[in-house]
């Protein structure tokens, strides 16, 4: 997208290289997210985020509606409901990354990019309490958030994902005025499994704006 667009990642709270918070709330992530664009000087922008950072999404066009110009919410509802307690079970230490990949299971995927080397060898980046903390937080019922902004949306939808279903996701499409609903054969981790497909859609979404 960097060659049709200026994109700005951000490293949200506890994320990436940005540092542990002291909370994992709804307003911490927003306020984080609206204090960012105002550092830059911008207004008026296209905001996009995968699960957690799709809420943020659009709870920052609900509540800092001058800032956003459009979203785009890849594959998060607005009933969230995840449990991510099997998290505290994850090894703090192992000995090498390779190890820690291992103990990490099929989660290791996914933090891959979250793993460095301490002076009692390789683990995370961040606590996985923390992460538990967080979902606990983004679950419950953001249907006035969701509902509380009226610029362009485009929602992308995983077709085997577990975390938005298809009812909620067209529910979503049907209650919100300027919503397009996407749905790609992936899981929840669309930009990921179907790059292509989901570059597509945003850039079509893009160009009707």
């Amino acid at each position: 997208m960097a060659d049709d667009c200026r994109v700005i990642a951000l490293d949200q709270r506890g994320h990436g290289r940005s540092d542990r918070a002291e909370d994992y709330s709804r307003r911490g992530y927003v306020d984080d997210a609206a204090a960012a664009l105002r550092h830059l000087g911008l207004t008026d922008v296209v905001v996009l985020g995968h699960s957690l950072g799709g809420v943020n999404a659009y709870q920052l066009a609900s509540r800092h509606p001058h800032l956003v110009r459009a979203l785009v919410v890849e594959d998060i509802g607005a009933e969230p409901d995840g449990d991510l307690s099997f998290c505290r079970g994850w090894p703090r230490r192992a000995p090498t990354r390779a190890a820690l990949l291992r103990r990490l299971g099929a989660s290791g995927p996914y933090v891959s990019g979250a793993i460095r080397e301490y002076a009692d060898g390789w683990g995370l980046t961040f606590r996985p309490q923390d992460m538990v903390t967080s979902q606990t937080a983004l679950n419950g019922d953001h249907w006035d958030d969701w509902l509380g902004s009226d610029c362009p949306a485009l929602l992308i939808r995983g077709r085997r994902s577990r975390v938005l279903d298809a009812g909620q996701a067209r529910a979503m499409a049907r209650r919100r005025a300027r919503v397009q609903l996407v749905e790609l054969d992936t899981g929840h981790t669309v930009h990921e499994t179907d790059p292509e497909g989901f570059a597509g859609a945003v850039r079509a979404f893009l160009a009707g704006l």
